[in-house]
């Protein structure tokens, strides 16, 4: 069964009745949602408030709880630490994991993120040579950093020349930012429920990041939220992140993909990945499987 997302984005009240969320807000129907049924909770207003019961339904049943600011972007997830029976067993198999594996890892994600650029530029009508091109270089661990050569060409072909990511005063930022938190949220929940702990990572292992595997294994969804902002940015944006912004990004998590033969929401083919990444960590399997448009 496809999990719901659930995004509460005005003031209420959260609890917990006979295992339904109950959303109290003022004026408005109660609103009943089996946890259950739930993948990602979003609350991204200040005025909401929550029992203890909500929060602890939700992390027994792997619903990962996404908590916005004030300015509506995922700055805190809450995620179960013991949703795998084999929890300890995988957690060993990671921090054992061979630093040649590592990077054959590293390899298989950059040489994806660039191919799905790439796919990005050409569904938007813009020149990908150069990109598949780059993709056929990445060696084991991205020596070169091609990753960093592919991204200069691709935010110049897919936003313009004077775009530069991290300006925040470029309204597309925002959205990006957003998508990107919202698909960093869905890995971190994919990985838990693999047994898999997101903190100890392939690549990225900054010690004040909790996150580092998730944001490995995000490194090649990006183009996916790429192009919803691409779209989004065709007609014009004189505004910042707004509801509807948040909705249509929100929808990146239903598109469908493929991974391996299959074709599936992208919500369901991230547990296929962070299987396959588990499958690799045991010896398993040498291939990754990654989603891709």
């Amino acid at each position: 069964m496809i999990k719901r997302i659930v995004e509460v984005s005005s003031p209420a009240r959260l609890s917990l009745a006979n295992q339904q969320m109950v959303i109290d807000r003022q004026g408005q129907d109660t609103v009943t949602v089996p946890v259950e049924d739930l993948a990602l909770l979003i609350l991204d207003h200040q005025g909401i408030a929550h029992t203890q019961a909500v929060f602890s339904a939700c992390w027994k049943r792997n619903v990962h709880v996404l908590l916005c600011d004030d300015k509506h972007l995922p700055g805190a997830v809450l995620l179960p630490l013991d949703s795998h029976s084999l929890q300890s067993r995988m957690m060993a198999q990671q921090i054992k994991l061979s630093e040649p594996a590592r990077k054959r890892l590293w390899q298989a994600i950059i040489r994806a993120k660039i191919n799905g650029q790439a796919r990005t530029l050409q569904t938007a009508k813009r020149s990908a040579g150069p990109l598949l091109a780059l993709a056929a270089k990445v060696r084991s661990g991205d020596p070169s950093n091609v990753e960093a050569q592919a991204a200069r060409f691709y935010w110049q072909q897919l936003f313009g020349e004077d775009f530069r990511r991290g300006n925040d005063e470029e309204h597309l930022n925002g959205l990006l930012n957003y998508g990107y938190a919202i698909v960093r949220a869905a890995c971190a929940r994919a990985l838990v429920g693999a047994g898999l702990h997101p903190s100890f990572g392939l690549h990225h292992h900054n010690q004040y990041n909790s996150f580092c595997l998730t944001d490995d294994l995000v490194e090649p969804l990006r183009p996916l939220v790429d192009l919803a902002v691409y779209h989004l940015g065709q007609n014009g944006l004189n505004e910042g992140l707004t509801k509807e912004h948040r909705q249509s990004l929100l929808e990146v998590l239903a598109q469908t993909c493929s991974i391996g033969n299959l074709r599936l929401p992208l919500m369901e083919a991230l547990h296929h990945y962070a299987a396959s990444l588990r499958k690799v960590m045991c010896g398993e399997t040498q291939r990754l499987a990654i989603p891709e448009l």
